[in-house]
């Protein structure tokens, strides 16, 4: 059995889940509603407030979706609860970020300002010039948006200036040495 499938998921208080025919499961809950069709193979059950998933059979398939789709579940009832967010920070000198409106402009040292608008559901706040925080109800929507943002100037190895997550570590490089006589 996956370890990971066959954990249940409480759905706490104030969160309803509805699963229709064909494993279309809908989440709502105070941070907004999701909606998400599942495998239909995967057997979703609902008793009271927990959730679990079972496989029909051991098949490679079978054991490969079953914890994807309890993972998938526990993401979207997680999302509406408490939403997930990113952090990204901004290093180099001029480099700079601002919010005007519902949109991020960025000074990334092109000769022009980058400008991302928000996407529906996700909010973006800058608490500071060199920080940008994206949150969200949908973990793979706040993870893609974050990581387009980043693409626009991605840290470079030698002095890491660009855009990278708060969390991530740049492995820096050693530059040119002089000729030695």
């Amino acid at each position: 059995m996956s370890r990971i499938g066959r954990m249940p998921i409480t759905v706490p208080a104030g969160v309803t889940v509805s699963i229709a025919d064909g494993n279309v499961v809908t989440v709502k809950g105070p941070k907004g509603e999701l909606k998400r069709a599942l495998r239909p193979e995967m057997i979703i059950k609902q008793e009271g407030s927990t959730i679990t998933v079972e496989r029909p059979s051991d098949d490679k398939l079978h054991r490969s979706l079953h914890g994807l789709t309890r993972t998938l579940l526990h993401n979207m009832v997680v999302g509406v609860t408490d939403g997930f967010k990113k952090e990204l920070e901004v290093n180099g000198v001029g480099y700079r970020v601002a919010k005007e409106g519902k949109n991020l402009v960025m000074n990334l040292g092109y000769s022009h300002q980058v400008i991302v608008s928000e996407t529906e559901g996700i909010t973006i706040d800058v608490p500071a010039p060199n920080k940008i925080v994206i949150n969200g109800c949908d973990k793979q929507v706040v993870g893609q948006f974050a990581a387009e943002v980043r693409e626009k100037r991605p840290p470079e190895p030698y002095k890491g200036k660009g855009i990278k997550y708060a969390d991530e570590v740049i492995r820096r490089k050693v530059g040119k040495t002089g000729a030695k006589k």
